[in-house]
């Protein structure tokens, strides 16, 4: 079981910056690849990027070359460094596990988050 806690949303300028932190329990979070995933209201839950246990990353387009996300296993952290931002960026964020190798589609991960909110002003 892994409970995973989001931090970091807020409210800011376009063009600023966020770093958004997942937190995740468990001894075996290494064994875990870790996504996120945003949501705006009145879509769809979409993929933005994810890194595998072995730390490769993959992004949805429009992010590439904006944000970067990494991960620490001795601190149990994934984090999403957020530059760049647009207001089209606006949304709640969720970190969600699953074994091993990362992917693009929610329905594939087994454990979520709370969310957190990341709204961008123009």
């Amino acid at each position: 079981q892994v409970q995973l806690v989001e931090s970091g949303g807020g409210l800011v300028q376009a063009g600023g910056s966020l770093r958004l932190s997942c937190a995740a329990s468990g001894r075996t979070f290494g064994s875990y690849a870790v996504g996120w995933f945003r949501q705006a209201p009145g879509k769809e839950r979409e993929f933005v990027a994810a890194i595998s246990f072995l730390g490769d990353n993959t992004y949805y387009d429009s992010v590439k070359g904006r944000f970067t996300i990494s991960r620490d296993n001795a601190k149990n952290t994934v984090y999403l460094q957020m530059s760049s931002l647009k207001p089209e960026d606006t949304a709640v964020y969720y970190c969600a596990a699953r074994s091993y190798r990362s992917s693009w589609r929610a329905g594939e991960y087994d454990y979520w988050g709370q969310g957190t909110q990341v709204t961008v002003s123009s």
